[in-house]
């Protein structure tokens, strides 16, 4: 282990005192130091409900909410604070643009492009639109190796075309997509489009501006923050013509028995108690990552994934799903052990005390497209080492002979 790797581990309490090897990072990632003095010192100096209160404590935690806010929108390249909607996760914060922006603007006859390689949760809020409108979703499907072909898009664009999602990172695959190329076409078309960038914010620079999105979500628990909070960026004029997604406290301006105004964006969306620690434990997170810097982050988990990549492509009786370039897996690899059942393989690697994902990972029309029920997914994350992907790579080769498979 290199003194570069000793410096990023010793942040993160639980992979010091647990010794476990995680490389399920796609899932959650593990939370550093830093991340948990700032929920701590939030919890424990600084607790009042934000936003409701003149004294000084509900003050200061207004202060870091916002701040957090604030974080955000640098991070992701936003125009202004406002554009940044907390949420519980990236689920919800689709769930919210579905309901406050689909609903009402989506109608019988139009129709939602989404890529096969979706998350559900960018694929079944769309659904319940669609089944809520009589619009019609349409599947934009991957080729073999996990790219999308611009031309095949430019067929399904046509004049009913009103929304397209799709995810920067697949969670599976870890191909990333030309946003920047699918929103062009979008917007040429008179369409929007949602992006999920919840496997590309915590691994790569992202900046809404330049991919010209419409919408853009991702989740804190994903990026080294707490669980429990999540982000929605939406370009100002949207948000501002969207009703509110959950009522209740702080989302209002004022209230009658006969007429009701809402708070300006984005607090029309944030109704009810806010997770002030979680956005403080974000913004540290956000801290964390920002002194780390992503060509740092890059480079140590492509470095990791290409080490893996090439010696599974030699092993026997393991088939990588997707892309047969290492550097088309942005540090995730999904496969499949010839033989034995995904389940059986992750049971073996935890028995080893690996941390690794089994199942469709919650994008069952990919698993089902590229002809596989389920698989298993290996994920880095900036403190995984060479010699942690050394030992998954050494119970990997021997999974078949613990299985009687020879």
């Amino acid at each position: 282990m290199t003194t570069a790797d000793q410096r990023i581990r010793e942040q993160f309490p639980l992979i010091n005192t647990n010794s476990a090897i995680y490389l399920d990072n796609a899932a959650t990632t593990q939370k550093p130091q830093c991340v948990l003095d700032a929920v701590n010192d939030y919890y424990v100096n600084h607790n009042a409900n934000p936003m409701r209160g003149l004294y000084d404590l509900s003050m200061e935690a207004t202060a870091a909410y916002e701040d957090a806010r604030s974080a955000v929108c640098e991070l992701i390249g936003a125009e202004r604070p406002e554009e940044i909607v907390f949420t519980r996760n990236a689920s919800e914060s689709l769930n919210l643009i579905a309901y406050s922006y689909g609903l009402h603007n989506i109608k019988a006859d139009d129709e939602i492009i989404v890529s096969v390689a979706e998350h559900h949760s960018n694929f079944l809020p769309w659904k319940n639109v669609a089944d809520h409108t009589g619009a019609k979703v349409v599947y934009w499907d991957c080729e073999p190796d996990g790219s999308f072909d611009l031309n095949t898009l430019h067929g399904l664009i046509n004049e009913h075309t009103r929304l397209i999602a799709i995810t920067q990172v697949s969670n599976v695959l870890g191909r990333v997509n030309d946003i920047r190329a699918v929103s062009d076409m979008a917007h040429n078309a008179g369409a929007i489009i949602v992006c999920d960038g919840s496997q590309s914010v915590p691994h790569m620079k992202t900046d809404v501006k330049e991919l010209d999105v419409d919408f853009f979500v991702f989740s804190g628990h994903k990026m080294y923050a707490p669980m429990g909070i999540g982000v929605l960026y939406g370009r100002y004029k949207l948000l501002d013509k969207m009703p509110p997604f959950l009522y209740g406290g702080e989302m209002i301006e004022s209230v009658t028995k006969e007429r009701v105004t809402y708070a300006e964006v984005p607090h029309k969306f944030e109704a009810g108690t806010v997770n002030a620690g979680g956005a403080v434990g974000l913004a540290a997170a956000i801290g964390f990552v920002k002194d780390l810097g992503y060509p740092l982050i890059e480079q140590r988990e492509k470095e990791l994934t290409k080490h893996t990549f090439d010696a599974m492509k030699e092993m026997k009786y393991i088939s990588i799903i997707g892309a047969e370039r290492a550097e088309d897996h942005m540090g995730i690899i999904a496969f499949k052990v010839e033989g034995v059942h995904p389940h059986d393989v992750t049971a073996i690697f935890s028995d080893e005390g690996i941390c690794v994902r089994a199942g469709h990972h919650c994008a069952q029309p990919l698993h089902k497209h590229i002809g596989i029920m389920s698989s298993t997914r290996v994920s880095f994350g900036v403190y995984n080492t060479f010699e942690e992907a050394d030992r998954f790579l050494e119970v990997l080769a021997g999974i078949r002979g613990r299985m009687g498979i020879h």
